[in-house]
């Protein structure tokens, strides 16, 4: 792994490339870390399908003696909303059944992060960010709360706290930790693209204040989001449909006289290489073959849209947990290492250790 410096001209003379593992702020120790035990993949115990099979499984066995206090309406169509109000609602029995899943996945939250914190790029982590569609609920949250206290309770000393961002946020704020500050000078904001298995989405990301640290207070002007999963696009056809909602932030900003850099921040599944090519991880992306030889996105994107304002665009790409992560850059500063799993059709994952001199002030 390439090491820190507190040498503030690696900043200006590292060179940029996609997936890098030394940025401006933090040194990325592990992502997309596929650990596995003798049963598989240990993230597969605990992504959105684990938690749905945990409340499935107490509402069969409420039916063996009795009526579903939920009722009729199938587990994997309850929405993460419903859920809230079943947990926070008057039926206390419904909510008991929520209550259980909640501490099931839990402890078996608690048993993936155990196995995490054993493996040698996560040593000595002091805190675990956790986002993802799941942190987006009260019941995630309480799940998030319920883990941390298993770990103390079974004298793992590690803070498990929900992501600072809405998570569909902190996908695209993120991205501008990717690059040197430098190079936002004169400019306001950058667009950002969140690819997913079920979702794509684009925004304006403005920095705020220049004499705020870190970014501390950038936040999403505009976003666009497409369900791409109820179309079924080809690949061809999601670049297109992810250019054109570009291109019409790029409009509304021009003429909210806000000026972006010439520079689209991507943050995508899988192991990212320093070309810009995905070497493994895509699997799930729409229309497939993304991992091939001959396509790369950050090309495909510039090529699409050849220049911002009055110069040529720039692309940076890299995972799209690590992307998450860095969105969590500003709230690290009582921290030398740390960690963000997030939870949604998977469990993305990883590691960071924040660079010498690089503290919020």
């Amino acid at each position: 792994m390439a090491k820190s410096s507190s040498d503030p001209r690696d900043e200006i003379n590292a060179p940029l490339a996609h997936g890098a593992l030394n940025l401006p702020l933090v040194t990325i120790d592990d992502y997309n870390n596929e650990l596995r035990d003798k049963d598989g993949f240990v993230g597969d115990n605990a992504n959105k399908k684990t938690f749905q099979q945990k409340l499935d499984d107490w509402r069969k066995r409420i039916r063996k003696v009795g009526d579903d206090p939920i009722g009729k309406t199938a587990t994997e169509k309850l929405s993460k909303k419903k859920i809230d109000a079943i947990l926070k609602g008057d039926d206390l029995a419904a909510a008991a059944l929520v209550m259980g899943a909640v501490e099931d996945f839990a402890q078996d939250f608690a048993d993936v992060i155990g196995k995490f914190l054993k493996d040698k790029g996560w040593g000595k982590t002091e805190r675990i960010v956790v986002g993802g569609g799941f942190r987006r609920s009260h019941f995630g949250e309480l799940t998030i709360a319920r883990t941390m206290v298993i770990l103390k309770a079974a004298g793992v000393d590690v803070e498990v706290v929900p992501i600072v961002h809405h998570p569909d946020e902190a996908g695209l704020i993120g991205a501008i930790h990717l690059m040197p500050r430098w190079m936002f000078k004169g400019h306001e904001a950058i667009l950002a693209v969140d690819i997913g298995g079920t979702n794509v989405r684009a925004g304006v990301v403005k920095f705020g204040k220049d004499d705020v640290p870190n970014f501390a207070d950038a936040s999403v002007w505009e976003s666009a989001i497409w369900r791409h999963a109820d179309d079924e696009p080809s690949r061809t056809a999601t670049i297109d449909r992810l250019a054109a909602m570009l291109r019409d932030l790029i409009g509304k900003a021009e003429k909210a006289n806000l000026k972006p850099a010439p520079i689209i921040g991507i943050a995508c599944p899988g192991i990212i290489k320093a070309d810009g090519s995905i070497e493994r991880g895509g699997q799930n992306l729409p229309g497939g073959n993304w991992e091939s030889d001959s396509f790369n996105l950050p090309a495909a994107l510039m090529k699409a849209i050849p220049e911002i304002g009055d110069d040529s665009t720039f692309a940076m790409m890299h995972n799209d947990a690590v992307v998450q992560g860095l969105s969590q850059i500003p709230f690290m500063n009582d921290v030398s290492r740390w960690a963000v799993l997030t939870i949604g059709t998977g469990l993305g994952n990883a590691h960071f250790t924040n660079r010498e001199g690089t503290k919020v002030r």
